[in-house]
């Protein structure tokens, strides 16, 4: 094999590993915002965050609204009386 050769794997290999990065950002990135919020269901976006990477992406986009989506304490507790 040449030099050339090397470098293609190489170039090939840093691409790899950066979209593999990228996904897994992805994944993780509605969990920590959640729990960067505050956000009463943190546990629970982090799931669907990872599991939006099973599905393939139809489960990020809800992710990441749930992570921002901003509950009020008072307006939740009015709901259960």
């Amino acid at each position: 094999m040449y030099m050339l050769d090397y470098f293609a794997l190489l170039i090939l290999l840093v691409l790899f590993l950066t979209a593999a990065g990228g996904i897994l950002l992805l994944g993780y990135l509605p969990g920590k915002i959640a729990r960067q919020r505050s956000h009463p269901q943190a546990d629970a976006v982090n799931v669907c965050g990872w599991m939006g990477l099973l599905t393939l992406g139809i489960l990020l986009p809800v992710a990441f609204v749930w992570a921002y989506w901003s509950f009020s304490i008072a307006s939740v507790g009015e709901q259960n009386q």
